[in-house]
């Protein structure tokens, strides 16, 4: 049987939140897409829980968050298992406690509403790159085969993706050294941890408001086990007793997982006519919720330019500013998290790193600057022209008053298109003596005094042609 053919203009392999979150981007922008999901339903796992203010500004900007309700706030994070207060400037400082099945559910619904064509339980099995205009996707889907033909596809298939293996794309690192188990666990009733540290190893437990409790252990020197799948809640209830001394094996395992500290980066973001996102780009142990966030901002800085170019409306060289500006924050977020996972999984021998570093986290510019690490509000892309304090730097959270009324510069960049901010003949910019110019990820691509031929390059270089730039006289509410 032939099976269903099928042609758009991208094809995203897996439907977790960086693939569902880059679909909803590609709609806005007025591309067609296709996502394939091995899994025939969305997840009813919390696993990656937490959301940095980086993310909370990317959700605001598409003007997702009230469907989260209101999540619980904590300002306090932690760096290998110090605690770091991760108050910086904006409204969202902190990290917020968002089940993954959560945020899974808001992206999908946003990304349908747009129009995004989303198909579960197909498994892909087949990538074919090599022709010059098109990528042959084929996957094996409820009523039977499926072949796509695209001008492009996405990998956001996560740390196992089939993509990247079939396409053997060079992906240097190291592999795990250590490991954790963690779980979600009902009917238990053991004391809250942040990260303490006993004779054997570390524990974490954290009680939910329903009852449930995220348990998480580490014993110290021992090596990671092979694994084929999950492991059995048996073997977490051990390994949380050697540890903690605590009997939890009559609770209820609701999910089971073990992570390790697996740490790889692809050579390259891009390999031809297929891109690479999220987990499927860089395989990292998920602490303090990083993962899942550098996943997400690899989307949101990808969707936006995909989008214009399979649409023909790019500069030539939009494309390759997605590999050349999130490569770099990728490679600098991989080396802190293998540097935490020095801290947190060494043994006794640690110890004195450890207290000198929580001297050093009470000085107030080095809590800043690992708050701007862990939370991706210090991310500043290489955007070309006259130096500025904002330029390349994503524009701060600011309320506004305009002429249509107060807002904000996330509310302002909700129709994904970017964003002229000051007057037709310069004017207010926050932070500047001219205009400003945003692209759709919030990012400033030109900034200061106002000069012609400066905006002129940067509109062509950074604006899909033909877009007209909403434009906005705003003050800073004080």
């Amino acid at each position: 049987m032939a099976g269903t053919r099928l042609d758009t203009q991208v094809v995203v392999v897996g439907a977790g939140p960086v693939g569902l979150l880059l679909a909803g981007e590609l709609r806005l922008g007025g591309a067609e897409v296709v996502v394939l999901e091995r899994r025939p339903e969305p997840t009813t796992e919390s696993r990656a829980s937490t959301l940095h203010a980086r993310t909370m500004e990317i959700l605001d900007s598409r003007g997702l968050l009230p469907a989260l309700g209101d999540p619980p706030r904590q300002p306090r994070g932690h760096y290998a298992g110090i605690p770091l207060d991760l108050t910086l400037p904006g409204p969202y400082a902190g990290q917020w406690k968002v089940p993954q099945y959560d945020t899974e559910r808001l992206l999908e619904q946003w990304a349908r509403g747009l129009g995004a064509d989303i198909r579960r339980g197909h498994d892909v099995h087949t990538v074919i790159a090599g022709a010059a205009s098109h990528v042959e996707t084929a996957a094996e889907g409820p009523g039977g085969a499926v072949r796509v033909r695209s001008p492009y596809l996405v990998a956001c298939d996560g740390e196992d993706s089939t993509v990247r293996r079939l396409l053997d794309a060079p992906f240097p690192g190291h592999d795990a050294r250590r490991e954790l188990v963690r779980a979600d666990v009902a009917g238990v009733d053991v004391p809250d941890r942040r990260f303490e540290r006993l004779p054997d190893g570390f524990a974490v437990a954290a009680r939910r408001a329903d009852g449930v409790t995220r348990v998480m252990a580490h014993e110290f020197g021992v090596p990671p086990r092979p694994r084929t799948g999950a492991p059995r809640f048996t073997e977490i209830a051990e390994v949380w007793k050697r540890v903690t001394g605590e009997d939890i094996s009559g609770g209820t395992p609701l999910w089971v997982n073990a992570f390790d500290d697996t740490n790889r980066q692809l050579d390259a973001y891009r390999h031809g006519r297929v891109l690479f996102a999220g987990d499927a780009a860089h395989r990292q142990m998920p602490i303090g919720g990083q993962a899942l966030n550098l996943g997400l901002a690899d989307a949101f800085n990808l969707g936006w330019k995909l989008a214009a170019h399979v649409t023909g409306r790019a500069h030539p060289d939009l494309l390759d500013t997605y590999h050349l500006e999130r490569h770099p924050v990728g490679r600098r977020v991989l080396a802190g998290i293998r540097a935490q996972a020095l801290l947190l999984l060494g043994g006794p021998e640690v110890q004195p790193l450890r207290e000198l570093m929580t001297e050093l986290i009470a000085l107030e510019p080095v809590r800043a600057h690992l708050a701007g690490l862990v939370s991706g509000l210090d991310v500043r892309y290489d955007v070309g022209g006259p130096a500025h304090p904002l330029l390349g730097a994503r524009l701060p959270h600011l309320a506004l008053d305009t002429p249509g009324g107060r807002t904000s510069t996330t509310e302002l960049l909700r129709a994904g298109r970017g964003l002229r901010l000051g007057g037709p003949h310069g004017g207010p910019g926050p932070g500047t003596d001219g205009p400003v110019l945003v692209r759709p990820d919030g990012h400033v691509v030109r900034a200061g005094p106002e000069r012609a031929d400066d905006e002129a390059t940067a509109r062509a270089r950074w604006f899909p042609a033909g877009v007209t730039l909403p434009t906005t006289e705003g003050t800073p509410c004080p």
